[in-house]
């Protein structure tokens, strides 16, 4: 367990074997619970970008929705949803990523960003960093610039922060 964040890997529930056994599944719930928790999250992921111009936050289905949401609203940009496929009414550029069991599909609104916007990416966790990779491509196709990734907790071991290259990545804790 990390010693960075004491605080909020307190409130962070380890569910050994799920979804499939000898996966320890760490649930943010309890977190986002605790108000004052939830704020300080929400307040200490602002500030390790309170330097840079961001114009979009995109959170990634679901849990990503709940971190980015008041984020955006406390930087005072807009929030777009990065959502599975076949969720958007509307038309949409789509990205297909490796999981550890799999291919899964990730969208978003074709007019969700403009050639040179500044965007910030938030999720709950970086693990192996295939749904991160997918949105910062899906941000780049459409133009977009990403100025970091941000997420409460981060595992380490399983190669996400690699697979992010040399991006800027801010995580409260580390596991």
């Amino acid at each position: 367990m990390s010693a960075d964040s004491p605080w909020l890997t307190s409130l962070v529930r380890d569910i050994a074997d799920y979804p499939t056994p000898g996966v320890t599944f760490r649930d943010i719930t309890p977190l986002l619970g605790d108000g004052p928790a939830f704020a300080r999250s929400v307040t200490e992921l602002c500030d390790r970008f309170a330097g840079a111009q961001i114009d979009r936050v995109l959170g990634m289905e679901a849990r990503g929705f709940i971190v980015a949401a008041p984020i955006a609203v406390a930087l005072g940009a807009g929030f777009v949803p990065v959502r599975k496929a076949g969720k958007l009414p509307w038309a949409v550029v789509r990205e297909e990523y490796s999981l550890e069991y799999g291919k899964d599909k990730l969208e978003m609104h074709r007019d969700a960003i403009h050639p040179g916007e500044q965007i910030l990416v938030i999720d709950d966790v970086l693990a192996t960093g295939g749904t991160a990779a997918a949105t910062c491509r899906l941000v780049e196709e459409l133009g977009g610039v990403v100025v970091g990734l941000g997420f409460l907790i981060e595992i380490g071991g399983l190669g996400g922060r690699e697979r992010l290259g040399e991006r800027h990545i801010e995580s409260l804790a580390r596991y």
